[in-house]
């Protein structure tokens, strides 16, 4: 079977709950989604929102801190909130990955080793017993070793050791102040079996997620070696089905999972800034157009919050005076525009007891110019009815 690359765009959406709100729990949403990238705290929040009908931010408050969501360094070597109950094979899977880029020479050079790091992480996860902050950890740090940490191998180790952030309150859980806590289900680590049976769990939820995909896309989700995918999909074997990409590329997917037609209606959509669809495949062309990459993930990695239109990303956003500014890079409908303009009453409705200039560090790419079709203030006026 051949699937085009419009059909791989709503399997999608529609895994990632982008077709329509659905009414869910949290913790549910989260599960569902496998992923949501959290290193701009405010993210997660507004991942939900586009997600999850009549979403309340106190809610995803509630499961952060009663540890059904969590926060830690997973895929990509980069922060996300995943299920508590989906993190053990996630993090067992991601060992190889974070033991060589965090324990390396970057951490080797302050005199420490990959074995010491093995031997303080044990009584490391028994100290974080209980939320401590980065203050007091790193102060147990230099006990241990005898000689103050200095700030590239502190980074190293706690990136590395299974802890998860822990809140600490502000507007979305987590601010500057940092602090952690031991994962609540531990991981296994420097296992070989058990990394390996962890990709697998993270493949199979992935492709729940983000499928169909190609072996390319999982490793760049992730950010783990194809040849331990292959060995993972080889595995995992009649679990998964292939099918024929666009250009003849095999991709795998979860029997049965949805593969909605392609002309099935995308709303508009206010994505928040790294949202996990944009970063999901090596292939990215799945949501941004090509011409439009650039503008979107900037040269440091800063993915910035963009504007969905039929599932595609057609420009981005920011909270200004008085509203939403949408700046398209080509031209919209104006029952486009109609529809965003509800996405954005809803969303600064949201915003406002919380973080009404929520991005706004991110303002210098807008001053260094962007392409502009044309760009609008979408006012902040409540909404008469919920968006869908």
């Amino acid at each position: 079977m051949t699937i085009t690359a419009r059909a791989l765009n709503r399997a999608t959406l529609a895994r990632q709950l982008l077709l329509g709100r659905e009414s869910l729990e949290v913790s549910d949403a989260v599960r569902r989604v496998v992923a949501l990238q959290a290193q701009q705290p405010a993210s997660p929040y507004l991942a939900l929102w586009n997600r999850i009908s009549d979403f309340d931010p106190a809610h995803l408050d509630a499961a952060v801190a009663g540890l059904q969501a969590v926060k830690s360094t997973l895929m990509r070597i980069t922060l996300h909130m995943v299920h508590a109950e989906d993190y053990r094979a996630f993090r067992e899977a991601m060992e190889p990955t974070l033991r060589a880029s965090r324990l390396g020479t970057r951490f080797t050079a302050s005199g420490l080793t990959a074995a010491d790091a093995g031997a303080l992480v044990p009584d490391l996860q028994r100290y974080a017993d209980r939320p401590r902050t980065s203050a007091e950890v790193r102060g147990w740090l230099e006990d241990r070793v005898g000689a103050p940490m200095e700030p590239v191998p502190w980074r190293m180790l706690r990136q590395y050791a299974p802890l998860w952030h822990a809140p600490v309150g502000g507007p979305w859980s987590f601010d500057t102040q940092q602090s952690y806590v031991s994962a609540g289900t531990r991981p296994t680590l420097t296992d070989p079996d058990a990394a390996a049976e962890g990709l697998q769990t993270l493949i199979r939820r992935y492709l729940e997620g983000f499928g169909p995909a190609s072996v390319v896309d999982m490793a760049q989700f992730a950010l783990v070696q194809r040849a331990r995918v292959r060995a993972a999909l080889q595995a995992l074997g009649a679990e998964l089905e292939q099918l024929d990409g666009p250009d003849g590329t095999v991709m795998y997917d979860i029997p049965g999972a949805p593969r909605p037609a392609e002309d099935t209606p995308a709303p508009p959509r206010l994505m928040a800034m790294w949202d996990s669809i944009l970063l999901a495949y090596d292939d990215r062309s799945r949501v941004i157009p090509p011409a439009y990459r650039k503008h979107v993930t900037r040269m440091n990695g800063d993915v910035l919050p963009t504007l969905l239109v039929d599932g595609y990303v057609a420009g981005v956003w920011r909270p200004v005076d008085g509203g939403i500014e949408a700046t398209a890079f080509h031209p919209l409908p104006s029952h486009v525009w109609q529809e965003l303009a509800a996405e954005a009453r809803s969303l600064t409705a949201l915003l406002a007891d919380r973080d009404p200039r929520v991005y706004h560090r991110y303002g210098h790419w807008w001053a260094k110019g962007l392409p502009a079709a044309e760009t609008r203030l979408l006012p902040a006026d409540r909404p008469d009815t919920a968006p869908g």
